[in-house]
């Protein structure tokens, strides 16, 4: 996915957060403990989030014409108002889900030594350890990430492919062709939700990029000094997450300034629109912010995809939203350039969305 750096990265040292947390120190170490600004108010982890928009998958396959169109204006109004949305009736197997999900696990199980046959080299994103690490004195996030390039093959090194636990490899190459499908249906129906033909993005995207990422967030004693994933919108035009079984609540969306947790549903998937989809709709579909908190007592695992097109293609906004009520706010860019862009820069909000927008002067 992330070219390497064309010089090495100084990122000091690293403690893994598992190890940390078998060891029971007595105190967080100071690279995780975030500024008083940036710590979580772990009270809103209690409010409601039965808002968050919910979408019927199987009502849009399957519905009959009054039951699509229901849906479709649903999830406009879910994409335009939130960013975020659950879809139930996916139709990718329980039992795949649970595979996943289950051999996830057992790979962070594994001794350190093992998970560090396949290290993330600083400033890249593939392999076990740390993204978006760039400096020596940055904060560091409460969690262990595993992720892999998927499609197009080109993307992937295979020497990041575990061979324990057996069968992982196989099982990734399974789930990530059902959410590939999945992203792809999705987008013919958020294509219509704008008014656009359902084939657009497809036709735009070319061979979309794939790539998995497994969150692991030990808990930790002092939840309320650090964070799980610092806040940042994601730079692909989907993002699916898988959160694990039993887990504590870790997600939350920045919803008017106010930070909202997802609640799961039960064998739901969470779907987040990324800075892609904001560009082409020339910002009336935004990306979201997001975050992921830790817990006192719980373990956290979750399995994130991300679907964006192809690095050759160009993006700009789509002529059909902008018109002089609404100027263009993106310029025209290369996906692969702004990739490039996301994956060598910190997680920071929206910043690397930077990258894209078109600063108008005020005049005086």
């Amino acid at each position: 996915m992330a070219p390497v750096p064309l010089s090495p990265v100084k990122v000091g040292h690293i403690d893994d957060v598992q190890e940390l947390r078998n060891a029971k120190p007595t105190t967080i170490p100071e690279r995780f403990v975030r500024d008083m600004t940036e710590r979580p108010t772990l009270a809103t982890a209690l409010s409601s989030t039965s808002d968050i928009p919910v979408i019927d998958f199987s009502k849009l396959i399957k519905g009959d014409k009054d039951e699509v169109h229901s849906e479709i204006l649903k999830l406009g109004i879910a994409c335009e108002e939130w960013g975020f949305f659950q879809v139930i009736n996916h139709d990718i197997e329980l039992s795949l889900l649970e595979s996943i999900e289950k051999l996830a696990k057992e790979f962070f199980m594994l001794p350190l030594e093992e998970k560090q046959k396949y290290p993330m080299i600083p400033g890249t994103l593939q392999g076990y350890g740390q993204a978006f690490v760039f400096s020596e004195d940055q904060k560091l996030d409460w969690c262990n990430m595993f992720a892999l390039g998927v499609e197009p093959q080109y993307i992937r090194n295979p020497k990041l492919w575990p061979t324990k636990p057996a069968k992982f490899s196989e099982t990734v190459e399974l789930y990530s062709k059902e959410v590939r499908a999945l992203c792809n249906d999705l987008l013919k129906y958020i294509a219509m939700s704008l008014g656009l033909r359902q084939q657009a993005f497809e036709e735009m995207f070319g061979v979309a990029v794939q790539a998995i990422r497994m969150n692991y967030y030990p808990a930790c004693s002092r939840p309320d000094l650090v964070l799980g994933l610092s806040p940042h919108s994601d730079g692909s035009a989907l993002t699916v997450l898988q959160q694990g079984k039993g887990s504590s609540v870790g997600l939350q969306i920045l919803k008017d300034n106010t930070w909202v947790p997802v609640q799961p549903i039960p064998n739901a998937l969470v779907i987040n629109i990324g800075d892609t989809i904001e560009v082409l709709s020339n910002g009336k579909y935004k990306s979201v912010e997001h975050r992921a908190v830790t817990h006192k007592e719980k373990d956290r695992l979750s399995l994130v995809t991300f679907y964006a097109p192809s690095y050759e293609i160009e993006l700009g906004p789509m002529p059909e939203f902008v018109d002089e009520s609404n100027p263009c706010k993106y310029r025209r860019y290369n996906h692969g350039e702004y990739s490039k862009h996301y994956v060598t820069s910190k997680l920071q909000g929206k910043k690397a969305l930077d990258f894209a927008k078109i600063h108008t002067k005020i005049s005086n």
